[in-house]
Formats: C-alpha cells, sequence, structure tokens
C-alpha cells in the first residue's frame, strides 16, 4: 500500500485570515516502509513574513521573493501525492491550508478521508503526556537533532518514522520466540531465503586463490567452516 507522509510550513496560524504555503514536504512510503521517493517545494506567499512565523522556520520573505506560485507546481505536487492516504501530524492544520490554496485556484480540494492524522494517533497511544514531533522522536529514539527549525521535508521524514512506529510496522519483519511455557523475549529475524541460490560468481583459480589463503591462518580460522567441501 502506497502512503505519503506530508508536512508544510506557513505564514502563519489560519488560511482564512490570509496566511499562505511557503513550504511543503512530502516522502512517499509503500507497505508502511519509506521508499526515499520525496517531494518538496519552497513557495512565494505573495506577502510579508510575520516575525512569529519566521522564528519557527527561519524562511523570509525575500527568500521566498523568487520561488513558484502554488499555483506553477499543483499538478507536479498533485501528481505526487496520487489517490494515497495522507500521513500529517495534526492533519486539520496542513489540509486547511493546501485546501485554502487549491481553492483559490478553483481546484477540487483535497478529501478529509484521505488523511491519517499521527497526532490523534498518538493521543490514543500515549494519553495524558506531549505529543509534539519532538517529544515523539525522544520517546521512540528517533534522531531529530537536524531539527534545529522546522522544515516540511524534515520533518516530514521524521514523521514517517514516528509513523512506523505508532503504528507498530517496525515489529512487522520481527516474532517472538516461546521458550517451554512461556514468552522470554527473544528476537528472531525473519529473513526470507532464496528460493534458488545464486549461482558463484568467482571463478576457479579465484575459488583456489582464496582457498590458498585460508590455508594460511591456521587450523582454527572461523573461514574453514564456510570452505566447499
Amino acid at each position: 500500500m502506497r502512503e505519503i507522509v506530508l508536512d508544510t510550513e506557513t505564514t502563519g496560524l489560519d488560511p482564512l485570515r490570509g496566511d499562505r504555503l511557503v513550504e511543503i514536504g512530502c516522502v512517499e512510503m509503500f507497505n508502511h516502509m519509506p521508499t526515499g521517493q520525496s517531494y518538496h517545494v519552497y513557495l512565494n506567499p505573495e506577502r510579508d513574513m510575520p516575525e512569529e512565523a519566521f522564528a519557527v522556520h527561519g524562511l523570509s520573505a525575500e527568500f521566498l521573493a523568487d520561488k513558484p506560485l502554488f499555483a506553477a507546481v499543483v499538478d507536479e505536487f498533485l501528481g505526487f501525492l496520487g489517490d494515497a492516504p495522507l500521513i500529517i501530524h495534526n492533519a486539520s492544520f496542513d489540509i486547511g491550508f493546501i485546501n485554502a490554496e487549491l481553492d483559490r485556484i478553483k481546484r477540487k480540494a483535497i478529501a478529509k478521508e484521505r488523511l491519517v492524522d499521527t497526532l490523534l494517533l498518538a493521543r490514543r497511544k500515549h494519553p495524558g503526556v506531549s505529543n509534539r514531533l519532538d517529544d515523539l522522536c525522544s520517546r521512540y529514539v528517533i534522531d531529530n537533532s537536524k531539527r534545529t527549525k522546522h522544515g516540511a521535508l524534515l520533518d516530514a521524514e521524521l514523521l514517517a518514522e514516528v509513523y512506523i512506529d505508532l503504528i507498530g510496522a517496525r515489529q512487522s519483519s520481527l516474532i517472538l520466540a516461546e521458550t517451554g511455557r512461556s514468552i522470554r523475549g527473544v528476537v528472531e529475524v525473519v529473513r526470507r531465503v532464496r528460493e534458488q541460490p545464486l549461482a558463484p560468481r568467482g571463478s576457479d583459480a579465484e575459488r583456489e586463490a582464496h582457498r590458498a589463503f585460508i590455508a594460511t591462518l591456521g587450523e582454527k580460522a572461523i573461514w574453514r567452516d564456510y570452505l566447499e567441501n
């Protein structure tokens, strides 16, 4: 299953009062694992940058002045999203800004049914404590040392890691081995084995040279266990 982890940066808190998108970052996941594919763009908001917002993300009006308008990148952006579910932390905030931008250019809004809000997931799993992205990174021992300021792509990458832990997908390839009457916490990694082993790539001369080298290491060399009979 394809999913998109998404984050944005803005000029403020309310798109209905003129605040605009200034950055979008997306990370593609397949079967709950990042694929390495991403989408990232800075946007010209066509307005000033309030000091409060600049303090959060460090994006100045001068820096954004030559960046594209949302209308210029909308097709590329929506093409990357496709019809995949959208994984967003505090989803109502980000999707509110995205849909406001779409409305400005008379494009169809993104349906709320597509959203997976990791803030709600975290609140259910960890009630009564702070569930900001930084807090979740600390809770799941995810390195967020590069996050000195908010950045849409970096935050999306971190959220992808958090999401994997929130839904328990990181353990999907692990099983608890049962010993005797109870599970004693022994972890086995389930490894997939090729049905037909790959053919050796070394030549006969190379294999013979390897055998000769192993012979110089002594009778107890561990490499002897891997020599062909």
